[in-house]
């Protein structure tokens, strides 16, 4: 028997009873708060992961559009992971402040480990210059963090 969220779905096609079944999923993994606050996080540190494992080609890199490429997948992929660490910690700590900072510093810890099991990969190296840019990354997830809280708390 199929759920009806699904039923729906495949029988209007449409967007909104796509949406209706995405919110009710979300709605229903609230009920478990350890899987909501802390799946997302675990699903981005296995996909960094997942990137960091795929051998690079030789020649990778040879052009500054593809170093750009590199640079932003970096920034984008640890902004992400701070984000993912501040709301899996926000759900557990008062501070916003302290939040931020243990988030800061468990993205950073995870980009040294990815980085040291990049330099067992056929291809890659490890980089410090990557790790700047990984952190540089993760000051950029929190302080849209801090502009979020920060105009949130000007509307109260």
């Amino acid at each position: 028997m199929l759920p009806a969220a699904l039923w729906d779905i495949m029988i209007s096609g449409g967007l909104f009873t796509l949406r209706s079944a995405i919110y009710a999923s979300l709605k229903q993994l609230c009920r478990w708060p350890l899987l909501y606050y802390w799946l997302p996080l675990v699903t981005w540190m296995g996909a960094i992961f997942w990137f960091s494992a795929q051998p690079q080609p030789l020649g990778y890199l040879a052009s500054w559009l593809e170093a750009l490429a590199g640079i932003i997948g970096h920034l984008v992929g640890y902004a992400g992971l701070a984000l993912f660490w501040w709301r899996a910690l926000a759900a557990h700590s008062a501070s916003a402040r302290r939040t931020r900072g243990l988030a800061f510093l468990l993205t950073v810890l995870y980009a040294v480990s990815d980085e040291y099991h990049q330099s067992f990969v056929p291809g890659r190296t490890a980089t410090l210059a990557d790790l700047f840019i990984d952190a540089a990354g993760a000051v950029l997830g929190l302080w849209l963090v801090y502009r979020w809280q920060e105009g949130a708390s000007e509307v109260d």
